[in-house]
């Protein structure tokens, strides 16, 4: 695929919010798409982050700080998006980010998508399962890039799939959070028991510390306006998390990987898991992190399984299993699924 010019990126992303039914920023993306201004702006986001995400999540980071500006009237979480009909909010959004340009320029360049979308989960509930079948029980769990590690709890969400006039819950009932997940397609996917945990530990660059309540609002800045579900379900996984914290290491999560593979017994199931965070790792880092797992296999079996989104894949994303073992690799695909887990179609 050709490589993107500025004017495909702002392009891309405002189908993308239009895919994701976020008319807010649908509306601002658009005006920032032939705002040179702006996008210079964006473009001092560090290598390898979203532009516009971290545009975006800086502006809407200061106004859950209580930055006061008729800006906040558009914002459906705050304001109930009371000038959102039929009013363009995009000059007032230039106009905020020309007023607080000097709090926003380090916002830009230091921030991190570090996103925590607990809806997933509605696909690792069954992406677990079907591990638990094949490598048996109880799981050893390593996941890369859990920033708050709150999809490191998937275990104590109850979700709820929906088919036609079905339901089917697995998790927890008595869990404060629920998470809703439509299924497609023919095949139902495996919703027995939850797979038991022996151990869980999440291995991050840049851990977002759920005590401190400035990085708490860093977290909801990076759910989009629109999106009020989205909202509920972060407030009650982080009052779940912040209760029984799980384990994550900071660094480098290639250079924590082997030495937290040889803390597990080689006789127990071992999986390594990640969402939508390799997709922003360099072609080297992904040929890395492979071949590490399958020299790892030579001693023991790893599974690995994914759900990451791509360009060529807008609005859905593959959920993968790949086998290591006795260094070799095999690799099928359980489902699609929506990326914020509202869906999901089992393929296997």
């Amino acid at each position: 695929m050709r490589q993107q010019t500025p004017f495909d990126y702002w392009a891309y992303f405002v189908a993308e919010t239009e895919r994701a039914n976020a008319p807010l920023y649908t509306a601002i993306v658009r005006g920032i798409q032939s705002d040179l201004e702006l996008k210079e702006l964006a473009g001092r986001a560090k290598v390898g982050q979203p532009q516009a995400n971290v545009l975006l999540a800086a502006v809407h980071y200061l106004l859950l700080q209580g930055s006061q500006h008729a800006l906040r009237e558009f914002y459906p979480n705050l304001n109930g998006g009371k000038r959102g009909a039929g009013e363009n909010p995009f000059p007032a959004f230039k106009e905020f980010v020309q007023t607080h340009r000097s709090a926003l320029v380090p916002l830009i360049q230091g921030g991190v998508t570090n996103t925590n979308e607990v809806g997933r989960c509605s696909a690792l509930h069954t992406g677990f399962r079907a591990v638990a079948q094949e490598a048996g029980e109880p799981l050893h769990l390593i996941e890369i890039g859990p920033s708050a590690g709150l999809n490191l709890l998937w275990d104590r969400y109850c979700v709820r799939y929906r088919r036609d006039d079905r339901t089917m819950e697995v998790g927890p009932p008595d869990s404060p959070l629920t998470i809703e997940c439509a299924l497609h397609g023919v095949t139902d996917p495996p919703l027995g028991a939850t797979p038991r945990i022996a151990s869980r530990v999440g291995l991050e660059r840049n851990p977002v510390q759920l005590s401190d309540a400035r990085q708490r609002d860093w977290l909801r800045a990076l759910v989009w306006p629109d999106h009020l579900a989205r909202f509920e379900r972060l407030e009650k996984a982080i009052d779940i998390f912040r209760a029984d914290p799980a384990e994550i290491l900071a660094g480098d999560a290639l250079a924590l990987l082997p030495d937290a593979m040889a803390q597990i017994p080689e006789n127990q199931p071992l999986c390594i898991y990640h969402t939508f965070v390799v997709y922003q790792f360099s072609e080297d880092m992904r040929e890395a992190l492979d071949n590490m797992l399958i020299m790892a296999s030579l001693r023991r079996p790893v599974w690995r399984l994914s759900c990451e989104g791509s360009l060529a894949s807008v609005g859905e994303a593959p959920m993968r299993l790949r086998h290591y073992h006795d260094g070799r690799k095999e690799t099928r695909e359980l489902a699609v699924c929506h990326p914020h887990g509202a869906w999901l179609e089992w393929r296997t």
